[in-house]
């Protein structure tokens, strides 16, 4: 099983790979417990990534809470390898809105 931190630094390549001049931050887990992994800034959208290394993987406290939170708010996903190139595409959805 791959490690969750191999998994988000490739995650990160394929989406400035894909949306040019995008901004890509990695937010510190110990300021807002459960706040999601990765900020994504792009032009004028924005989304919420929180990076899993599998479907099945233990999922933090609050962790639902704010990505269901800054979902309403603009974009916001669980990504784990099973789900990544649906979250991409829903990604391009929501920068091209």
């Amino acid at each position: 099983m791959k490690r969750e931190g191999d998994f988000q630094t490739k995650l990160i390549h394929e989406i400035k790979d894909r949306f040019e001049g995008v901004i890509v931050l990695k937010n510190d887990p110990n300021y807002i417990q459960g706040i999601p992994d990765l900020l994504v800034l792009y032009k004028d959208k924005w989304a919420a990534l929180e990076c899993k290394r599998s479907k099945d993987a233990k999922k933090q406290p609050n962790q639902d809470y704010y990505v269901g939170y800054l979902g309403e708010m603009s974009y916001a996903s669980f990504v784990y390898p099973e789900n990544k190139e649906e979250v991409l595409d829903e990604l391009q959805q929501t920068f091209r809105a």
